[in-house]
């Protein structure tokens, strides 16, 4: 053996294909783009209620998912710590009851909004959010900014415990993912969806900090994953778009968020412990995506994309026409899971087979999968994705 090479730990350099667990080759195999390789069998998750739905219709309690639905083993493994829907605070506000107002009540959440819920439900509707933390820069330097310091100890308290397991993951050929909030969910948890798009206009020095203030405690953050492993994947939770496209505009987007996705990856490509590593770049959000897919290619590289929802216009099989090497995950209708299994069929068999021919692609529902989908209807999903997805 060479003494010069690297060590195909997983960490400096990747391990043999027949040291990887099967669920580490399928994945790969889904990134690589693979034609006709089967596809990799996970879902995007989901809602609580529909569990409890399907106990009552008799999904056993005492056989695991993965069995009952023929999920593949974990593919990748995710380092955490900087945050997904709102932005990693050490500490965390205090959650609070801010006013009973009888059948709902008024909270202030650990990020810091004031959210109205059902009083005793908490989970599986989207709450009103009443409130955000900041308002102008003395809001976000006294209540918010304090909150996202890169030095403070508590990130790292359970650092050494962590990247064990990280790199026992890599050791198995698992792609080591970093995931982290997007800036336009970030700032919109910080703002509000509305007020952020004045500020965008009225305050941008304000929008820069908090956007700094991101990158300065990501950038740290990763910095300290990367003493220890490799990081195959960097995801985005971004959720920017609606039902017609992007929520701001190309111009907000290339002055506001990409400049700092930027930096962050040309800083983490250049701490790699093994440099010859390919750095997947995904990002994840709701609504019509297709827009906004030509700008994330450019600017960082993006070569992995979910979920694709149905109902905002996205079609799996027409965007692979058009972007044949990028990797799709999603693209599955929850509203059509909870209609007939004739619909179900139609649904798969016009995606699954094409999109396995070309290669990477990983169905799943295009979201959460719903209450309204019945246990028979999903079992017969996943029978489908079986028969089709090899």
């Amino acid at each position: 053996m060479d003494a010069t090479l690297p060590q195909a730990d997983g960490i400096h350099a990747t391990v043999p294909r027949d040291r990887m667990t099967p669920g580490a080759r399928k994945l790969r195999d889904a990134y690589e783009r693979k034609p006709g390789a089967p596809l990799y069998r996970r879902e995007f998750y989901i809602w609580g209620e529909a569990i409890e739905r399907w106990r009552t219709e008799g999904m056993p309690a005492d056989v695991p998912q993965e069995t009952l639905f023929a999920w593949d083993p974990p593919g990748n493994h995710g380092l955490g710590q900087l945050g997904w829907c709102e932005a990693q605070f050490s500490p965390c506000f205090e959650t609070k009851l801010i006013e009973d107002r009888g059948e709902t009540e008024l909270v202030q959440d650990y990020a810091g909004r004031h959210v109205l819920f059902f009083k005793g439900r908490r989970h599986g509707f989207m709450p009103e959010y009443v409130d955000h933390p900041v308002k102008n820069m003395a809001t976000w330097i006294a209540d918010v900014k304090w909150r996202m310091n890169p030095s403070s100890p508590e990130r790292y308290a359970e650092l050494a415990t962590r990247m064990a397991e990280a790199c026992k993951a890599a050791g198995e050929g698992r792609l080591i993912v970093q995931g982290l909030i997007g800036g336009y969910m970030y700032l919109r948890s910080l703002m509000g969806p509305e007020q952020l798009l004045y500020f965008f206009y009225d305050s941008p020095a304000l929008v820069h900090d908090c956007m700094k203030t991101w990158f300065e405690l990501a950038d740290a953050v990763i910095a300290r994953h990367q003493l220890h492993v490799t990081i195959d994947e960097l995801f985005f939770a971004e959720d920017i778009c609606y039902n017609h496209g992007s929520l701001i505009s190309p111009d907000m987007m290339k002055e506001f968020l990409l400049p700092y996705y930027q930096q962050l990856v040309v800083n983490l490509k250049a701490r790699q412990l093994d440099r010859s590593r390919h750095l997947y770049v995904q990002v994840d959000t709701d609504g019509f995506a297709d827009p906004v897919i030509p700008l994330y290619r450019e600017s960082i590289g993006m070569d992995v994309m979910s979920p694709f929802e149905v109902a905002s216009g996205c079609d799996v099989v027409a965007t692979r026409r058009q972007y044949p090497d990028l990797v799709i995950s999603g693209g599955i209708d929850k509203r059509v899971l909870a209609q007939s299994k004739a619909a179900i069929d139609r649904m798969v068999e016009r995606i699954i087979p094409v999109m396995r021919a070309q290669g990477g692609y990983i169905p799943t529902c295009d979201h959460g999968v719903p209450v309204e989908v019945s246990y028979e209807n999903y079992l017969h999903y996943r029978q489908r994705c079986v028969e089709l997805g090899g």
